[in-house]
């Protein structure tokens, strides 16, 4: 049997038990025997750990019904199973094991979970493309094989399969159309300025963020005043992004500058430092849900029947910053979706940073003005 690294998992004669620390056991957290050493006793200390990482941020333990079922040994879920109490996991970003790896399980698990991998055939992986995608749509059925790709390898690096032998590999794994939408700056002022006259200062405030920043949502909603800072040519935030954990650096307009200094003046309490700034109409930080719902709000009252989201922003940075013609690397250093290989001189010379940065800035303008002459 495959020996697997538990944290607070001890065995005794064949015998699995939870051992917490002194401080996880002033929390209630206690001594727990797991039974016989294998995969039912792993899946029970991870779960016991989880809770324990739920506990430190201030969530409610996982549900019994939440267990995770038991896997026969060398199938893909035990597999995946073993994969998820790696190091190599836990360094992944969040949003990437909830939002690629562990949604697309929710459709391999049913079909693959308890098969061994080197069974698996060319016909069995087209099966599950062709049921994902007539019930889910393309963009589903892509994201679900991707991950599947990705699983193979780790399947082989464990010794279940080999490397080369994915059935997936006859495949043809259409990536869907991506979306191109993109807004006007006129337009996002607008839907900033009705969400300030109804209340929603915290989302207008976000709106000004997102578009001179070109940050995803994600990491709009969730700065904090640690992450402001201030040189002579303005106020910019230093975050990570939420999906990559990538290093970036987002510049605020004069304007835009403005529009924060006035959601906060108009909060009337102090934000911690490590607290988000950014609260809805209630108080609360804002969530994906609230702060989707918002925008959808508002921008129905502005532009009735409009579907663009508020992620389009950030593309329209993008097309503005090309055609102003912004060199590949300052690029890089807005969006925080490349590293460069200096990568720890950048870090160090943070200000030197922030100038490339708003090198995009000013051929965002440019290409503004292009784009303008373009139209019609």
């Amino acid at each position: 049997m495959v020996k697997i690294k538990l944290r607070y998992y001890v065995v005794k004669n064949g015998r699995a038990y939870f051992h917490p620390t002194t401080k996880m056991k002033a929390a209630g957290f206690q001594n727990r025997p797991l039974g016989a050493d294998g995969p039912a006793a792993w899946a029970e200390a991870q779960r016991l750990y989880e809770d324990w990482l739920r506990h430190r941020k201030g969530l409610p333990p996982l549900a019994s019904a939440e267990k995770r079922p038991q896997w026969p040994d060398g199938a893909v879920g035990f597999a995946f199973e073993r994969y998820r109490r790696t190091e190599a996991w836990a360094a992944k970003a969040e949003a990437t094991r909830k939002k690629d790896w562990e949604w697309s399980w929710r459709f391999i698990a049913p079909v693959f979970g308890d098969v061994a991998p080197a069974t698996i055939q060319v016909e069995d992986i087209e099966g599950l493309y062709a049921v994902v995608k007539a019930q889910r749509g393309l963009h589903t059925a892509h994201r679900v094989i991707k991950t599947w790709r990705a699983l193979w390898k780790v399947m082989a690096a464990m010794g279940y399969c080999g490397a080369a032998a994915d059935p997936s590999g006859l495949l043809r794994n259409t990536a869907p159309k991506g979306r191109s939408e993109t807004w006007a700056p006129g337009e996002i002022a607008r839907i900033a300025k009705a969400a300030w006259r109804h209340g929603y200062r915290g989302l207008a405030a976000i709106l000004a963020v997102a578009w001179d920043t070109q940050f995803a949502p994600v990491d709009c909603r969730t700065l904090t005043p640690a992450q402001r800072r201030q040189d002579r040519q303005g106020v910019y935030f230093v975050t990570n992004r939420g999906k990559t954990g990538r290093a970036v650096i987002g510049t605020l307009s004069r304007r835009g500058q403005r529009v924060v200094e006035a959601y906060l003046a108009r909060l009337g309490v102090a934000i911690p430092a490590e607290a988000p700034l950014f609260r809805n109409r209630s108080g609360h930080v804002y969530t994906p849900d609230t702060l989707g719902d918002d925008f959808r709000d508002m921008r129905e009252i502005v532009f009735p029947g409009d579907t663009r989201k508020l992620i389009d922003i950030r593309r329209t940075g993008t097309v503005e910053a090309i055609a102003g013609k912004a060199e590949p690397a300052a690029m890089a250093q807005k969006m925080g979706n490349s590293i460069d290989k200096n990568r720890q001189l950048q870090e160090t010379y943070m200000p030197a940073r922030a100038a490339t940065v708003r090198q995009v800035d000013e051929a965002r303008k440019r290409g503004r003005k292009v784009l303008r002459e373009n139209e019609g």
